[in-house]
């Protein structure tokens, strides 16, 4: 049996081997000064989980800047309510909404099935986070890594022909968190059938996953026109993903815990950044926070600091997981 830890083995020097990008945002940046002289007008846009949170506020924002958005959420009667308000907000009546739900494969194949032309933006959004007790997903996996990895994944593959497509190119947007550097992922125990189960634990291997996706699709998608990063939006209080955690312990955290937390409007930009701006184009493979590329870390660090962990990067972790994932979602 395979070691129970990731497999990195390119050297820590090799991962970040560029001058980190900057911009002139950061972490109090909202969304639309992001693409105040953005024109993204022609453009077709998906975003999973765009019926809430910092995904309405992405949605806004691409819609403001004159693209055809359409928000993939669970609940469709939500996505078309929020639909109806950024077409009004925005003045765009480009903005429509479809079902999906990312722990069932049928919906993502029927979503997969029904769209028509270029896809230029695809932003995986959606996310479940801190789920108290293991839970298994339809397909036997466990519940975080399920939606928030397995589910965008089959989802990118089914419309890769549609960003391959995409005229001048396609950006796709892997939302993941700091959180990814509390865990690796654990190859021979995805689903926690050896190892405790914790939320955190869960949570966060899911999240390295997620940059993981974007650091291979980078390199897988290159000759098709599509770039792909991983971004971190930050702390945000105000949306339905820290509806599973302890809310005496999320109190906590709000009233004095080291977290500086950010408005849905904030915590959109890093995400809108990579979406749609000129000031990353052609950047693909990296990790972003706070609207600026994140530095390498090669251990935890107390605190909230953040950065990105080696074995998110690692080339030779990207692919396997790329074809663990072929595997699991076959």
């Amino acid at each position: 049996m395979d070691d129970m830890t990731d497999s990195s083995t390119s050297p820590i020097s090799s991962l970040q081997d560029h001058d980190l990008l900057t911009t002139p945002f950061g972490a109090a940046t909202p969304a639309l000064e992001i693409v105040d002289d953005v024109d993204l007008t022609g453009k077709r846009a998906l975003v999973t989980g765009g019926a809430s949170g910092i995904g309405v506020e992405t949605v806004r924002a691409l819609a403001q800047a004159g693209a055809a958005v359409t928000i993939a959420a669970r609940k469709a009667d939500v996505a078309a309510t929020v639909a109806a308000e950024v077409r009004q907000s925005t003045g765009n009546d480009a903005v429509d909404s479809v079902s999906l739900e990312l722990t069932d494969r049928a919906s993502i194949d029927a979503l997969v099935a029904a769209w028509e032309g270029a896809l230029d933006v695809l932003v995986d959004n959606a996310g479940v986070m801190a789920l108290q007790d293991l839970t298994l997903a339809p397909d036997g996996h466990e519940m975080q890594f399920a939606t928030n990895h397995l589910g965008h994944f089959r989802l990118a593959l089914g419309l890769h022909d549609a960003l391959a497509a995409a005229p001048g190119g396609a950006r796709l947007v892997s939302l993941s968190s700091r959180a990814h550097l509390a865990s690796p992922v654990i190859f021979d125990d995805i689903d926690f059938g050896f190892r405790p189960y914790t939320p955190e634990s869960a949570y966060a291997q899911s999240k390295t996953a997620n940059v993981l996706f974007a650091v291979e699709a980078a390199r897988r998608w290159a000759d098709d026109g599509i770039v792909a990063n991983a971004v971190h939006p930050g702390a945000i209080i105000d949306t339905g993903l820290a509806r599973h955690m302890d809310q005496e312990k999320l109190k906590s955290l709000v009233d004095s815990g080291p977290y500086t937390f950010k408005t849905t409007e904030q915590g959109a930009s890093t995400s809108v950044l990579l979406a749609a701006s000129p000031l990353v184009d052609g950047i693909t493979g990296r990790y972003f926070e706070d609207c600026n590329e994140a530095v390498l870390v090669d251990r935890a660090r107390e605190g909230t600091a953040g950065g990105v962990a080696p074995y998110a990067l690692d080339p030779a972790n990207a692919e396997r997981l790329w074809e663990l994932s072929l595997r699991l979602i076959g």
